[in-house]
């Protein structure tokens, strides 16, 4: 014996069956429009990208925001907002920055920077910046005279670093009793480094020095080899920097071979 289902219990089972996938592939149906996952993922493609770990949590928060994005969508459409030419200028400045950022990455991704390059670039650092470095301090005045009065003082016993503390116009150096750091002479004015290489350990200018700073007491504490940073701590500095002047030819490179009337 075959029993008959009613025709309103079959309806609604064979609605279900084919609504069920559906469903499936939209977040929302928001006044009759359906709403596609797609979207959902594409909002936490794009928060990935920005940064921004999307955890499992965060994906109930997500889909409330793609649904949201639909319902102001759907009422600024109903306002006619979408057909003012503002909208459409913001548009295509839109479309423009997408498309400049998709070619700028598919560019990047075609025309890696690689580790001979990043040797490369480490042993030109290297070569720039070997030599010896200095442990100076210095004294700095405005006038002359004031500089030869220190000398002065400094060769009756006065301590250096007391006088730097209290004379010394340069206020950064100066808190700290005239201390200088380590540093290459290149990295001084030409008047201050001839002046400071010459000196032995431990000495100080016999005259004062000056420049366009004013007039320097200087002593020199110490002299070592240069300490230059290894290139596994300066990779992906000079990795990125290699991948900007990389980008930033190619932009020359299109401009030069542009026709621009």
């Amino acid at each position: 014996m075959k029993l008959k289902l009613p025709l309103v219990l079959l309806t609604s089972t064979l609605l279900t069956t084919f609504t069920l996938p559906v469903l499936a592939q939209n977040v929302a149906i928001v006044n009759g429009k359906p709403v596609p996952m797609s979207r959902v993922d594409a909002l936490a493609q794009q928060l990935a990208r920005s940064g921004r770990p999307v955890a499992p949590e965060m994906m109930g928060q997500i889909k409330e925001e793609v649904i949201a994005r639909e319902l102001f969508m759907q009422e600024a459409q109903r306002l006619g907002l979408d057909a003012t030419e503002d909208f459409k200028t913001q548009m295509e400045l839109t479309r423009q920055a997408i498309l400049i950022r998709e070619l700028f990455a598919t560019f990047q991704k075609n025309n890696p920077v690689t580790d001979a390059d990043i040797k490369g670039e480490y042993d030109k650092f290297v070569a720039e910046n070997s030599g010896k470095e200095y442990r100076a301090r210095h004294i700095l005045v405005e006038k002359e005279e004031q500089a030869k009065s220190i000398i002065a003082s400094l060769k009756k016993g006065g301590k250096f670093e007391d006088i730097a503390k209290k004379q010394s116009k340069d206020p950064g150096s100066g808190a700290n009793g005239g201390d200088l750091d380590w540093a290459a002479a290149s990295s001084y004015v030409k008047e201050f480094s001839e002046a400071m290489v010459k000196l032995a350990k431990g000495k100080v200018t016999e005259t004062p020095v000056k420049s366009q700073f004013g007039w320097h007491v200087i002593r020199l504490d110490d002299v070592r080899d240069a300490q230059l940073p290894k290139l596994e701590d300066l990779k992906p500095q000079i990795s990125q920097q290699l991948q900007q002047q990389k980008l930033l030819k190619f932009q020359e490179d299109l401009r030069a071979k542009a026709k621009i009337e």
